[in-house]
């Protein structure tokens, strides 16, 4: 059952959603339990996608074929990853929680996990080239799960704009 507050897991799930299945598995919950918008629109590629969000929470990002790609969510979603980040943080908290940050593509990479991110905020996602240019109090409403692994420099020779590397307090 979808669960705005189970853990995210990197690369796999959020929501008990799981990357990869296909969208046909939650449709009966999705429409019986929540209240959905479906959006349609093209990746640079030119593939069509579709996007269910939900209850304004969570949004599931579907292929043309029906397998999902990505999922998000917003400050209402109530689930953590590795119990200690969430939507709604701060600049600021980030840091304090991770050892290294990197902006991607308008997303803040944390500890080089590429299954996971969350969205810079506008107008910071256009204009951010190093991490000092995000103030510390900046807050990260979204987060997505997702397979950014072509984004990582170690695999595919991807470019990063800036990275920070902070000592983890504990």
């Amino acid at each position: 059952m979808i669960d705005f507050n189970a853990e995210i897991i990197s690369g796999y799930s959020m929501g008990n959603v799981v990357l990869g299945r296909n969208i046909s598995e939650y449709i009966d919950e999705l429409y019986s339990r929540h209240r959905v918008q479906l959006k349609e629109y093209s990746v640079p590629d030119g593939e069509v996608r579709s996007a269910y969000a939900l209850d304004g929470t969570m949004t599931i990002v579907v292929d043309s074929n029906g397998l999902i790609a990505s999922i998000g969510c917003n400050q209402n979603y109530t689930g953590r990853y590795k119990e200690r980040l969430y939507a709604g943080q701060s600049m600021r908290d980030i840091i304090g929680l991770t050892s290294r940050q990197r902006i991607f593509n308008g997303s803040l990479i944390i500890d080089d996990d590429f299954g996971f991110s969350f969205v810079i905020p506008s107008p910071y996602d256009e204009i951010a080239d190093a991490m000092e240019h995000m103030p510390l109090d900046l807050i990260f409403n979204e987060i997505y799960v997702a397979d950014f692994s072509s984004w990582n420099p170690q695999n595919s020779g991807a470019r990063f704009l800036h990275e920070r590397k902070t000592k983890k307090r504990i």
